[in-house]
């Protein structure tokens, strides 16, 4: 029996009806709320973090003593929108006696770390609030209170056997003994919109501490609109987006307000950002976040300079703004032009050193390292390296404090997480995804990585699953168009757990052919069908051997792909985004 139909709930169409079922989404009320994120209804109440009130209480009790309060954030596009999201709260209520600390990616690494905590305790902090990072720090916690600074936690990141002994911990999975019974409702936020939790619970928290008037909240002591944290949602939307949260429930809210957000935000840093790469600000979207966004923030830190990014996302000044876009920029650049020398010179070890290596088939696995190498960069590396090759690219390098740490990037063969529990014995320390992950290595036993990673990679196959490239409908080309695209885009915002609908185009032909790009680095198509339809396609950092079929002109081939609108430079056009391109035969 055919299964009752989402048309009435907000699907209006077969396709969107297909898509929605694919997703696992069969009822009016799951339909309703993925097709009209409602921000009042869909979101979750701040104060059901088990140690929400803890947390509260003492930032509160802070404020009213002007108490040095330090935020120390993570040095990723989670972290550094999260830190903004807390700068901008402590700046509205006009308190100045805090500051936000980023560790150094190269010389301090991720973590909460002493060392940085002593320098915070000399500048006179007594309350240290972390955003995106601390769950795993309970040695630094440990020293924060003989420092004699109290630290509250804000974390998403998996918790460890050992939690730390914080003054108060936020986190979505974190239940504190004879508390809560139960954790937050929804476990998967991102960092920045723990920050964001924080602040929502801030402001509606009574003020008697700070005034001594029972009546008033924060928000009405400080004469804070109702509704001014919605400002905020540009930042995590950013971070919810960037970081790679599944784009279900709560986060599909945060994610859909956060675009709307910054489609209309007044920050002099995302204006000018927005200017330089030429990106339409009412059209911002996710892959702008993912492809342009992101990456800029993330190359401040890879650059050795986060503060840069932190700076740009919360100055209120035009003029610095516009300086610090050139400076991020010219750090990009700087960044690409590492990770394509160190691209190259791994290619080159593969070639010259590690003959055995260099077709996939015969050895799937790649280790390599260097001391001169930057671990910061080396998941860059590895991508490029294995979109050429497959298998699995592992490379390590030496950070500023001598520790040796690489990266590894799967093609979906295997888990890197698997591959690295296989690999315990030798690794000091591991963690990431199926796809990609981090590890440190000893001096001692960085050596024997290849012959470890080589045996452990049969015994970690997955199973192989659907990816996001599946196809989940038959297209022609004629439907490449604004009508059909704004059909799609109820579907929006697509990513993690949300992934961009792939299509099939069959036996269309390949028009012409052409290559774009300062470094000719991007592929443009053109294609036609026998009823006479034509579409545009493009796939970025490609090459014809990016493809199963090589794409030349004449040739008749199945596409595969999704649809998206471009706005550059004031022209809008509807094409094809080129996931792969397969022979007829």
């Amino acid at each position: 029996m055919k299964t009752p139909s989402l048309q009435s709930f907000g699907a209006s169409s077969d396709l969107i009806e297909d898509l929605l079922r694919a997703r696992g989404i069969t009822s009016a009320e799951e339909a309703d709320a993925f097709l009209n994120p409602d921000y009042e209804e869909h979101l979750h109440a701040p104060a059901l973090f088990s140690d929400m009130e803890r947390a509260v209480a003492r930032i509160l009790s802070a404020l009213s003593k002007n108490e040095r309060i330090a935020v120390y954030a993570d040095f990723d596009s989670d972290g550094i929108p999260a830190a903004v999201v807390l700068h901008d709260f402590f700046c509205k209520i006009g308190y100045e006696n805090f500051e936000v600390y980023i560790p150094h990616r190269h010389n301090e690494g991720y973590g909460l770390h002493s060392e940085a905590l002593g320098k915070i305790a000399k500048r006179g902090a007594t309350l240290l609030v972390t955003v995106d990072v601390g769950i795993a720090a309970a040695e630094a916690v440990h020293t924060a209170r003989t420092l004699g600074i109290d630290v509250i936690i804000t974390d998403h990141h998996e918790i460890p056997a050992q939690v730390p002994d914080a003054y108060a911990i936020v986190h979505p999975q974190f239940v504190r003994d004879g508390g809560a019974s139960i954790a937050y409702p929804f476990p998967h936020i991102c960092g920045a919109a723990v920050a964001f939790k924080l602040v929502q619970a801030l402001l509606m928290s009574p003020a008697h501490s700070l005034s001594g008037d029972e009546e008033k909240t924060v928000r009405e002591k400080y004469n804070i609109k109702k509704g001014w944290e919605k400002w905020l949602l540009d930042m995590v939307g950013i971070a919810t987006i960037a970081d790679m949260v599944p784009l279900v429930g709560e986060n599909r809210v945060l994610a859909h307000y956060g675009l709307a957000v910054l489609r209309k935000s007044p920050r002099p840093g995302l204006l000018a950002l927005f200017r330089k790469m030429r990106i339409s600000q009412a059209n911002v979207t996710e892959d702008d976040i993912g492809f342009s966004i992101a990456p800029r923030i993330n190359a401040a830190s890879r650059m050795g300079v986060p503060e840069l990014a932190f700076r740009l996302l919360s100055t209120r000044d035009v003029g610095e703004a516009e300086a610090l876009v050139s400076e991020i920029e010219h750090l990009n650049h700087q960044r690409k032009g590492a990770v394509a020398s160190t691209v190259k010179e791994v290619n080159k070890r593969i070639k010259e050193r590690l003959p055995a290596l260099s077709g996939a088939v015969e050895s799937p696995v790649v280790v390599l390292g260097d001391p001169k190498w930057q671990p910061a960069l080396l998941g860059l590396v590895a991508n490029s390296v294995l979109e050429a090759r497959g298998g699995i690219v592992c490379l390590w390098g030496r950070d500023g404090a001598g520790r040796l740490k690489g990266s590894c990037r799967s093609d979906g063969g295997v888990s890197v997480v698997e591959l690295f529990k296989g690999a315990a014995d030798v690794l000091e320390e591991f963690g990431g995804h199926h796809a990609s992950g981090g590890f440190a290595v000893s001096h001692e036993r960085v050596h024997e990585l290849h012959e470890v990673f080589a045996r452990e990679y049969p015994l970690a196959e997955m199973n192989l699953v659907e990816s996001a490239e599946r196809v989940e409908a038959d297209l022609t080309l004629d439907v490449v168009n604004a009508n059909f695209y704004r059909e799609l885009s109820k579907m929006a915002p697509f990513g993690m757990g949300n992934a961009k609908p792939v299509f099939r185009f069959q036996g269309v032909r390949i028009e012409d052919v052409r290559i774009f790009g300062k470094g000719n680095e991007h592929m443009e198509i053109q294609f036609t069908s026998d009823a006479g339809a034509r579409a545009k396609g493009v796939r970025f950092f490609a090459s014809r051997n990016s493809f199963s079929a090589n794409p030349e002109k004449g040739e008749v081939v199945h596409v595969l792909g999704s649809i998206e609108r471009s706005v550059f430079g004031g022209r809008v056009e509807m094409r094809m985004r080129i996931v792969d391109i397969l022979s007829c035969s």
